[in-house]
């Protein structure tokens, strides 16, 4: 007979491998077959909704790691809730205006925009941004993630675009739109003014000047002959300056030096003493800045006169105590202007170059014009010092070159109008990380309105209307029709029509005599196409509602997406478009640097996918804390891949050996079970509970390791490990072998539902071949409930105590190993010395050989009795020897009974009376 068939060894067929580059998108056809997404909403039609709310990134190139990041967490937390009581539809968008899409078409001369209409290039921007869609799409979904991938939103679309002129409408109808000319910033190289969100900071090189002003008219305040000493790091802006800003509550000294009398504050003196290496400058007088209010002091290069104000901005930070005030170019600057009636001069233009306005220095880029305004300062004797710093300056975060502060007429959103109704409605959100709230809550209280208008062909139309006099048309009328007509033909209609085909038929205005109208050319900031959303995608589409139960974006989205889609929902709906804030970091490289292709640091998803598989890309993304900063690389990678090794052949064991188990026929009742088989049941609930509440709090690094740990602690090195004799040697029937099937099943039908949500392809892999399962796939199931056994705490205590006795043991087999002294650990007879609890432990458990995993255990007596060669623990020693007998050709135990049976003289007496029973003819 060969004994080997006797035994009942492990039978399945899911891989030891799981080849996933490969197997992944097979199983991803399978689900697109399934319609896997409708049949989820189907399942969970009529549950209480959780309505995740995605973020559009923008379509243009390949997804990068950041992007990865954030769309395997949110589909982290869609399928837990669909799995979890609720129905999450998960519809994905795209952002698809903007300057990086005109950029791509035009760079390299693809696209010769200057020689074709607006609304031609604006078709060209459409079919490519569409390309960009369809790319990404396909990535994001080799991700594993489940979405409503085929009825997405995307901001170019006719019904999103009608229904953010609609939020426009409703905006200018409470008053929030206004057009004006006001400093924004520009950004020379794109020509364009951008939004705080597009800002970036970098170093920069900067001259440093202090310039004196002489006075007009002291108002009887100043004798005349003083000189008023600004510090500007933007000699550019001189030309520019209308007035000198003084702090009204401030100190200011008239110094005199070498017979010059200049006028600073009193509180930088000794700092200006040694900038301009004054050796005996002696305080005529002291004055408070208030009295200083409406002295005219006099431009230095032009003559004109520059009038002294009251700012409460002003600071003793740096400089003099006395900022030069120039309206068109500073946003404090213009506040204080516009309090005493200055014009707002703005002599720069659209490419940056400076005007007429700025006579002597016309047709200069304004960073080029620094150098000769400077000399020129320098000549009439007004120049105090020219030294450089280098300091953080706003950059456009697209060109990458500096932007400037300039005065244009845009259209803006007044934030002042309505900002206590913001500042209330962040404090209604459950923001975590919990800082968010008090980050955006300082953005919204600090910012100025916001300049909704950019001067680009790509993207939404302002849908302003003018009349023969200039006046702007913006009435529920003409919106109501705009909209429509977006909805009916799209936005490019508003470049292709003549304006009087754009209004409403038969439209007049009194200020319009010959019924001749003009229409606005600026489109809208971008972020104000994706912030539409909560109107344009959760109150347009039947199966989303607004506010959503969470955004969740990286956490540069406090100044972008949190902030303009709680601008436009405010505004529109008097309530934050979000119940939940959660923001993720960004995703750096294994030394924790930004990652960068001239670096060559740059992890790209698709490639760890062609690598590894999109579930290791995944068990990454919960393996981190992701609401900081995240490491990646090819070795942490590496070690994800370890891990999922074990969880992989964890459920590969679990799966063999339950290849005769039918849960309705075999499984055994807990009343029914060994303790060993009830604590790991309590374990594997503890499991279920832990792991639901992480899930819950959106603590996926706490679900990773709690499915890990599970994996390989308490089941591959404890209980697999010890009921393998059982599971392979007892007959098919036996109680004990049964019940650890029991444990066996109930396991890993918890474990592929806890872990289908990260795992999801895996998952859905170990389904197909759990015994007795219905579904057709997991996801089409629910979470695990977490059942009661009592009072466990006695139960726990003792096999926890066991686990560690056993983990001492295996150390001293480990040692007699390394010392040649044994094989294998069955081979190995042990004597256990223990006093105390250990003792009494080791008295009361029975099947100490199948614990230990050994042929022979005596209990020797307490630690006293311990001879000199044990291996000696804090509560036990151990003396390890060989085990006296043969070993059994069936069990591999060594014993004495093997040779002692005549049929099956190979056998020890447990398999002899086995295979007698069992497996005769």
């Amino acid at each position: 007979m060969e004994y080997k068939e006797t035994l009942l060894m492990p039978k399945t067929e899911f891989p030891m491998r799981g080849n996933l580059p490969n197997n992944e998108p097979k199983r991803q056809e399978k689900w697109s077959e399934q319609d896997i997404y409708s049949k989820v909403q189907q399942r969970t039609e009529g549950r209480p909704l959780f309505i995740l709310h995605d973020g559009p990134p923008y379509a243009n190139g390949d997804i990068h790691m950041g992007h990865a990041l954030n769309k395997v967490l949110k589909d982290f937390i869609v399928r837990y809730k669909s799995m979890s009581g609720f129905q999450a539809p998960y519809v994905p968008g795209w952002d698809t205006h903007g300057l990086p899409i005109e950029t791509a078409l035009t760079k390299n001369g693809k696209v010769k925009r200057k020689e074709m209409t607006v609304a031609a290039f604006r078709k060209l921007c459409e079919e490519y941004a569409r390309e960009q869609v369809s790319r990404q799409r396909d990535q994001f979904m080799r991700l594993g993630v489940r979405a409503d991938w085929w009825n997405p939103y995307i901001t170019l679309d006719k019904a999103y675009e009608a229904q953010q002129i609609k939020v426009f409408g409703d905006m200018a109808k409470k008053g929030f739109i206004y057009k004006g000319k006001k400093p924004v910033y520009w950004s020379p190289s794109s020509e364009s003014a951008l939004a705080e969100a597009e800002i970036e900071y970098q170093d920069k090189r900067s001259a440093s000047i202090y310039v004196a002003f002489g006075i007009k008219d002291g108002k009887n305040v100043l004798a005349g002959d003083e000189k008023i000493i600004i510090w500007t790091t933007t000699p550019w802006t001189i030309p520019a300056n209308l007035g000198i800003a003084v702090h009204p509550e401030l100190d200011y000294n008239v110094v005199l030096v070498d017979d010059n009398k200049y006028v600073v504050a009193a509180g930088l003196l000794e700092k200006l003493k040694a900038e301009f290496e004054w050796e005996n400058p002696q305080v005529v007088n002291t004055i408070k800045g208030a009295e200083l209010e409406h002295v005219v002091a006099e431009h230095p290069i032009y003559g004109r006169d520059s009038l002294v104000m009251c700012g409460d901005h002003v600071t003793l930070e740096a400089g003099t105590g006395c900022v030069h005030t120039a309206p068109g170019h500073g946003e404090d600057d213009y506040i204080v202007g516009q309090k005493y009636g200055l014009d707002v001069l703005c002599p720069v233009d659209d490419k940056g170059n400076m005007t007429d306005e700025a006579p002597g220095f016309e047709g200069m880029f304004y960073d080029k014009a620094n150098k000769p305004i400077t000399e020129k300062l320098e000549e009439v004797g007004a120049l105090m010092k020219l030294t450089f710093i280098t300091h953080s300056y706003a950059h456009d975060w697209r060109t990458k070159k500096p932007v400037i502060y300039r005065a244009t007429a845009q259209w803006f959103a007044s934030i002042a109008n309505f900002r206590t109704e913001l500042l209330q409605a962040i404090k209604d959100v459950e923001w975590l990380p919990t800082w968010g709230e008090t980050r955006l809550y300082n953005m919204v209280r600090d910012r100025g309105d916001w300049c909704i208008s950019r001067q680009r062909a790509w993207g939404v139309p302002i849908p302003v209307f003018y009349e023969e006099n200039g006046e702007p048309i913006i009435t529920d009328e003409t919106i109501d029709h705009v909209s429509a007509l977006f909805r009916e033909h799209g936005s490019n209609i508003w470049f292709e029509w003549e304006t009087k085909d754009l209004l409403p038929k038969g439209f007049t205005s009194e200020h319009s005599p010959n019924g001749e109208f003009t229409r606005e050319m600026d489109i809208m900031d971008v972020w104000f196409d994706s912030g539409s959303s909560h109107q344009a995608v959760l109150e347009e589409r039947n199966d989303l509602t607004r506010p959503a139960d969470l955004y969740l974006e990286g956490s540069d989205q406090y100044r972008g997406w949190f902030n303009s889609s709680l601008s436009t929902s405010v505004a529109v709906s008097g309530k934050a478009p979000y119940k939940g804030v959660l923001s993720h970091g960004f995703a750096l490289d294994g030394q924790g640097r930004k990652m960068s292709k001239s670096v060559g640091n740059v992890v790209v998803p698709n490639d760890v996918m062609k690598q590894l598989g999109a579930d290791i890309l995944r068990l990454w993304v919960a393996s981190v804390d992701y609401q900081s900063d995240v490491r990646v690389s090819d070795k942490i990678l590496k070690q994800v891949s370890e891990s999922y090794r074990k969880i992989r052949n964890t459920f590969r064991f679990l799966l063999g050996n339950l290849h005769d188990f039918d849960p309705k026929v075999h499984a055994v009742k807990k009343e029914e079970m060994d303790e060993v088989h009830l604590f790991m049941l309590v374990k594997l609930n503890e499991v279920i509970d832990k792991v639901k509440t992480s899930y819950d709090q959106y603590q996926f690094s706490n679900v990773y390791h709690t499915i890990h740990n599970f994996c390989t602690i308490e089941l591959s090195s404890f209980y697999m490990d010890l009921a393998k004799d059982t599971l392979y040697i007892e007959h098919a029937d036996h109680p004990e072998r049964r019940a650890i099937q029991t444990v066996m099943y109930e396991s890993v039908l918890a474990l592929t539902k806890l872990v289908s949500p990260i795992l999801s392809h895996t998952a859905d892999e170990v389904w197909e071949h759990i015994p007795a399962v219905r579904e057709d796939s997991v996801q089409l199931t629910d979470m695990p409930e977490a059942e009661s056994f009592g009072d466990v705490t006695k139960l726990k205590a003792k096999w926890q105590h066991i686990m560690s006795v056993r983990d001492d043991v295996l150390k001293a087999l480990e040692q007699a190993r390394n010392d040649k002294k044994i094989g294998k650990s069955l081979t190995a007879a042990i004597t256990l010395y223990a006093d105390g609890d250990v003792a009494q432990l080791l008295e009361k458990t029975p099947s100490l050989e199948k614990l230990f995993i050994v042929s022979g255990v005596t209990l020797g007596g307490s630690l006293t009795d311990a001879p000199v060669e044990a291996i000696a623990f804090e509560n036990l020693a151990i003396v390890v020897d060989k085990a006296e007998g043969e070993t059994c050709e069936r069990c591999w135990v060594v014993s004495t009974t093997v040779g002692t049976h005549d049929k099956h003289p190979g056998l020890c007496t447990t398999c002899h009376d086995t295979v007698e029973t069992y497996y005769q003819d």
